[in-house]
C-alpha cells in the first residue's frame, strides 16, 4: 500500500480553488511596441537635380565610419540645399530613438536619425547634420543652470530624511569627476526615500540646459542638473510606469550615446540605402 506521503497533494494547481465572486482573474497587460530598425527608402524619383543631397549623404556615411574609428564629430550644413534636396535628406534620415533639446540662445533641437549617431540639428539660423556619439552642444551646454543649484541652502520641509547624505555623495563625485572615469550611479529605486527627499534634491541640484528622451522598449528620460556631471536618468516601461530612477555622475549618460560600432554600422547602412535609390 502506498503511504499518503507519496500521493500527489490535493487542492493545489489551476482550477483547484473556487472563485466565489464568479469573476475571472485579470492580468496586467504586458509591455508591447518595442522600437526596432527597419530600412526605409525615400519615395522620390532620383534625378540629377538631387545630386547635392546624394553627395552630402555619401559624405555623412563616410563621417559615421570615421567617427566610429575615433575621429571627432563632423558637421554638414544643410541650409544651402533647395526644398527637394532637403526633402530627400529628411526622408532618408527619418527619426530614430533619441531626441534632445538644448536650452539657451539659440535653443537647439537634435533628433537622431534612423542611423545611430547621425543627428539632425535645428535652431534659429541652423539646419545641419552632426555625426558623432552625441551632439557637441548637448555636452557643452548641459550644466548651464536653467534653475540654480541651491545645495545645502535648499529649504528643508518636514519629511526630508535621506536626501542630504545623497547630496554630499553627488557633490563629492561631481567635484572629483574626470572625463573617462567610471560612471557613478545612485539608484533611488533601491534606496529608502520620501517624496520630500526627492523634492529637496530637485531644488538642491537645480536644473541644467539639456533634456533628452530615448525611446526604445519604453522611454528613458534624461535631465542634466545644474551640478556639473550629474544627470537624473529615469526609465519608464511601455505603459509609462517608472521602473528605475537614478542619478548618474558622468559626462553624458551612455543610454543616449551612439557606440563606435553603431556609428560604423550606420555608415554602412546609409551607403546601402544610397546605392539602392540611385
Amino acid at each position: 500500500m502506498v503511504s499518503n506521503f507519496h500521493l500527489p497533494p490535493m487542492g493545489y494547481g489551476p482550477g483547484s480553488q473556487q472563485d466565489e465572486t464568479g469573476e475571472e482573474l485579470q492580468y496586467m497587460p504586458m509591455p508591447q511596441d518595442m522600437r526596432t530598425y527597419h530600412t526605409h527608402y525615400p519615395d522620390m524619383e532620383i534625378d540629377e537635380n538631387l545630386r547635392p543631397a546624394m553627395e552630402l549623404m555619401a559624405a555623412v556615411a563616410g563621417a559615421a565610419k570615421a567617427c566610429g574609428e575615433g575621429v571627432a564629430n563632423q558637421t554638414f550644413d544643410l541650409s544651402d540645399l533647395d526644398a527637394e534636396n532637403r526633402r530627400l535628406i529628411a526622408e532618408t534620415m527619418g527619426q530614430g530613438e533619441v531626441s534632445m533639446k538644448m536650452h539657451g540662445i539659440p535653443a537647439v533641437a537634435a533628433q537622431e536619425s534612423v542611423f545611430a549617431g547621425i543627428w539632425v540639428m535645428k535652431a534659429a539660423g541652423m539646419d545641419m547634420i552632426e555625426v558623432g556619439p552625441s551632439p557637441t552642444v548637448a555636452r557643452e551646454r548641459a550644466f548651464n543652470p536653467r534653475r540654480a543649484a541651491l545645495g545645502t541652502d535648499a529649504p528643508k520641509a518636514p519629511g526630508v530624511l535621506n536626501a542630504p547624505p545623497l547630496l554630499v555623495e553627488l557633490q563629492d563625485k561631481s567635484a572629483g569627476y574626470t572625463l573617462g572615469d567610471e560612471v557613478h550611479v545612485i539608484n533611488l529605486t533601491l534606496l529608502p526615500h520620501t517624496e520630500q527627499d526627492l523634492e529637496w534634491l530637485d531644488k538642491a541640484l537645480g536644473q541644467g540646459a539639456t533634456d533628452i528622451l530615448s525611446r526604445g522598449y519604453g522611454n528613458c528620460r534624461v535631465t542634466a542638473t545644474a551640478l556639473p556631471n550629474v544627470w537624473r536618468v529615469q526609465f519608464f516601461n511601455s505603459m509609462d510606469v517608472l521602473i528605475l530612477d537614478t542619478f548618474e555622475v558622468t559626462a553624458i549618460p551612455e543610454v543616449t550615446v551612439a557606440a563606435p560600432e553603431d556609428l560604423i554600422d550606420s555608415g554602412a547602412r546609409l551607403v546601402e540605402v544610397l546605392e539602392a535609390i540611385r
